[in-house]
């Protein structure tokens, strides 16, 4: 008897080996039909909801709760359904956290803040303040407490903490106060805090989710202290889809952070910087994000180096879209739409001598126009001592009356300015070389 040999095509005969390959690879990886052992960590997942989910609430005390409950286990992912959220209180990452909410369904939002002034020196060693009016302050609360140390909004002393216990009108807290606070020093007690925080704390991810900061509800906070989002010694975290809006400072705060990134995050109509990559931080990286109507786009700091701002638009803003200064190296502003800012397109700053100068920096691809709708605008001006900065491939337009009358200022002190293959449409200076 004749056998006949059943044949497959050979792209079907390939699919089921990888097939094979596959089911083999994620067994193994299981260890559910070898004698591997399962060394593979799941993250627990957990939901947080207003009328569903694991842990139900609307505010503060749920998110957090959820958030300690992970920690416990070394780490998750905290998923928040939608709904508005009201914080009485920051919530306060720890590590190995992903917070996750449901696009711009899931808002945080601020409540409205209170102030008033202590009636009491505290020392810095207590534990409690006692203030003219404890209306409005509540246990869980968050508290910002300051005193003045000169005449600019970012002297103070400041100690943020929670309130423990409120018994008249004294405010007990869960920290020492570990600064003066004294009553000829305009020491205040404020509701005042950010929406996200942490302080030492790693590899952190926060995803599909609203920041509202009710501005015209809130006392102004400088964003070396607050914002949005402040954080402070932490090191790679990743924000991705989130949105910072109308908080009474910056949208986003960042000090002494290293690795820090941004992928189509905005900030939207916040007081004061839109992203603010503050002293120390490096290699920050900002990708596809929006930063409008604020007072300025995106701030490097202080010795902010290596970062890469690309594809991103900077408009709109009150003063700068990217301002650059004190030992601000290496970063690469690429791709960018820098546009219809009050002042200026890219500012480098002027610094008191050369070593403090931000250094080699570099813009490529950009396009910078209208800048200057506050008064006569430029796309770009190189200030102070500041050398090797390039700027190439860019186009500069004023579109709108010209408002863009320069495309780049070169101050009488800056040396070593490369500039290749820009172009210039409708500004009526294209290159003001003072040196």
């Amino acid at each position: 008897m004749r056998r006949e040999h059943t044949t497959f095509p050979s792209g079907i005969l390939v699919l089921f080996i990888l097939l094979a390959i596959l089911w083999v690879s994620v067994d193994a990886e299981a260890g559910l039909s070898t004698n591997r052992p399962m060394r593979n960590r799941r993250a627990p997942i957990l939901t947080v909801g207003q009328t569903e989910g694991d842990l139900q609430g609307r505010d503060d005390k749920i998110i957090q709760a959820g958030i300690e409950y992970l920690h416990g286990f070394g780490g998750g992912t905290l998923e928040i359904l939608p709904g508005t959220y009201l914080l009485q209180n920051a919530v306060h990452l720890r590590p190995n956290i992903t917070l996750r909410g449901s696009g711009d369904k899931t808002i945080l939002k601020k409540a409205a803040s209170v102030v008033t002034p202590l009636m009491r020196d505290s020392d810095w060693f207590e534990y409690g303040v006692q203030v003219a009016d404890a209306t409005g302050f509540a246990p869980g609360a968050g508290i910002m407490l300051r005193s003045k140390t000169g005449p600019g909004d970012w002297q103070y002393e400041v100690v943020k903490a929670t309130i423990t216990a409120v018994e008249q009108n004294v405010l007990f807290l869960d920290r020492l106060t570990k600064e003066n606070f004294w009553t000829e020093k305009d020491a205040t007690a404020a509701t005042v805090f950010p929406l996200l925080t942490a302080e030492n704390v790693d590899d952190v991810v926060i995803e599909d989710i609203v920041l509202d900061g009710s501005r015209e509800q809130n006392e102004h906070i400088n964003g070396n202290f607050s914002g949005g989002v402040f954080i402070q010694y932490c090191n790679r975290w990743r924000f991705s889809n989130v949105i910072s809006q109308n908080y009474n400072g910056d949208g986003y705060s960042f000090q002494v952070c290293d690795d820090i990134e941004f992928r189509n995050c905005r900030a939207l109509n916040n007081a004061d910087l839109g992203f603010h990559p503050g002293s120390g931080s490096q290699r920050p990286v900002f990708r596809q994000c929006t930063s409008r109507g604020n007072s300025l786009g995106i701030y490097f700091c202080w010795s902010v180096s290596d970062g890469l701002v690309q594809d991103c638009t900077l408009a709109e803003n009150k003063d700068y879209g990217i301002s650059i200064g004190h030992r601000d190296t290496d970063n690469v502003i690429r791709d960018c739409a820098i546009e219809r800012n009050g002042k200026v397109g890219v500012l480098f700053r002027r610094e008191t001598h050369g070593f403090r100068a931000g250094h080699r920096n570099r813009i490529e691809n950009c396009t910078i126009r209208d800048n200057g709708t506050k008064e006569s605008g430029i796309g770009i001006d190189i200030q102070g001592k500041t050398r090797d900065i390039t700027i190439q491939d860019t186009r500069f337009e004023s579109r709108t009356e010209k408002r863009q009358k320069t495309g780049i200022r070169i101050g009488e002190d800056a040396e070593r300015i490369i500039l290749r293959d820009n172009t210039f449409e409708n500004c009526p200076v294209h290159i003001e070389d003072k040196r």
